[in-house]
């Protein structure tokens, strides 16, 4: 049997990179896939098709996690849709690196929007489902910039920092529903945005990675299926590194 079959899991930012490669995974393990995307239509329609080929139902959803308004009409359609919601991935960020000196407030107040309040407005959306179920499993996607911090990236790693302390809230407030809460933390993960930095940029972050090489967008997906299925049942409030050693 599929570790994932018979779930019903939304996805926020699948269209490209780690999200793709999380929503292509899940649907490989048999769970139902409800994703979200904010402009390409045509990448969301390519993966809705990829996935039902496998055998699962998939629908993509043109949504905007940041806004508390469209989460909650979001989760509700899903519902019509699909019937049930067993996991969350709240994986949909963005980037906008600059030196502290030079980061406008706008800058910094759209990467908290859409990397920490995105979370809050889709917890909060699927919470009333999942404590009507007594169980369920959120997984949060943040960064080891989120644990450690990473110069010109204050913005975005408050914001992933920020997923840890609010992940780690929830983990407490709802065990006792069996509804779990945990984090993912990829390090240097090799995707269409890390393959504008060129070659010579690449290697010098490979050779800095105990195991020499970047993570792949399976990589993460893997652990996402770990904490999406009833291996980790018991797990909950936790952070784990995907990062191939660079917290080390």
């Amino acid at each position: 049997m599929k570790l994932l079959e018979g779930k019903i899991a939304i996805i926020t930012g699948a269209s490209r990179g780690i999200g793709r490669g999380v929503a292509r995974i899940f649907a490989e393990q048999g769970a139902d896939v409800a994703f979200t995307y904010s402009s390409s239509a045509q990448a969301a329609e390519e993966l809705e098709k990829e996935l039902s080929a496998l055998g699962v139902r998939a629908k993509g959803y043109q949504s905007n996690a940041a806004d508390f308004d469209q989460a909650q009409q979001l989760v509700d359609q899903v519902l019509v849709d699909f019937g049930n919601i067993d996991v969350l991935i709240n994986n949909a960020g963005i980037t906008k690196d600059n030196l502290l000196m030079r980061l406008s407030e706008s800058d910094f107040d759209s990467v908290i929007e859409i990397n920490l309040k995105s979370v809050f407005n889709m917890t909060k959306a699927v919470q009333r489902t999942m404590l009507k179920n007594r169980k369920g499993s959120i997984i949060n996607m943040s960064s080891v910039v989120g644990v450690k911090g990473n110069a010109g990236q204050t913005n975005y790693a408050a914001s992933k920092a920020g997923v840890i302390g609010f992940s780690k809230s929830v983990a407490l407030e709802l065990g006792s529903r069996n509804i779990r809460c945990n984090v993912i933390a990829p390090g240097f993960i090799e995707t269409e945005m890390t393959a504008k930095l060129g070659e010579e940029v690449v290697k010098v972050w490979r050779d800095a990675i105990p195991l020499k090489r970047g993570g792949t967008p399976e990589d993460v997906a893997n652990a996402c299926v770990f904490l999406a299925s009833e291996l980790s049942s018991y797990i909950t409030g936790q952070v784990i590194n995907v990062d191939g050693g660079m917290l080390t």
